[in-house]
């Protein structure tokens, strides 16, 4: 579940606490913790309604000035079930920004990721890929995933879940458009020699 930036804001406030979805089916789960642009969120609810009943201070809920305004920006295809799913902001830091922020790799840090990275190469069905996308983030941060994907050789949505793989690393950050390695990205890849 992603959030436009726009969002951002509300969300990590409390006052966001609401989002409406057109899906074909339940993409989220009651209770579950959803790692999101905008930060982790946990879901309270999640139930189909008629988009006509979406009341104003629902809208305000969701971010909107009007249930009018929360219409028309709804997505998708108009014949699919609206969801709309009561969230809130998860506390605490995520895991991920913790392990993004340690720059201080000492040889068995180093030897693990690289065990990873390639465990991940192995198991790609397109061979190897971890080092082309580390370098292609490093060379460019803040480029859409649309632009990196091809120089990778890879379709948009494969190149996005493989960065998501290396943000589990700790090694790559998300940013509002695109990404940047992390401080212990950063760290690994001058580890190799290989200078951004």
């Amino acid at each position: 579940m992603q959030f436009e930036a726009r969002f951002r804001h509300g969300i990590a406030s409390g006052e966001v606490t609401l989002t409406f979805r057109r899906w074909k089916r339940n993409q989220v789960v009651t209770g579950n913790t959803y790692r999101t642009a905008t930060g982790r969120v946990v879901v309270d609810e999640v139930s189909v309604i008629e988009p006509a009943t979406i009341s104003n201070e629902e809208a305000v809920l969701a971010g909107y000035e009007s249930a009018a305004v929360l219409l028309a920006d709804l997505r998708g295809d108009g014949s699919l079930p609206v969801y709309r799913v009561r969230f809130h902001a998860a506390p605490g830091e995520d895991s991920r920004d913790l392990l993004a922020a340690d720059a201080a790799l000492d040889a068995s840090s180093l030897a693990t990721i690289t065990h990873r990275l390639e465990r991940l190469d192995r198991a790609s069905p397109s061979g190897p890929w971890t080092r082309t996308a580390l370098l292609l983030i490093a060379r460019n941060p803040g480029v859409r995933a649309g632009d990196l994907a091809p120089q990778a050789g890879q379709e948009t949505l494969d190149f996005k879940r493989n960065v998501r793989k290396l943000k589990n690393l700790g090694l790559t950050v998300s940013l509002e458009v695109g990404y940047r390695l992390s401080p212990r990205g950063e760290a690994y890849w001058q580890s190799l020699a290989g200078e951004p």
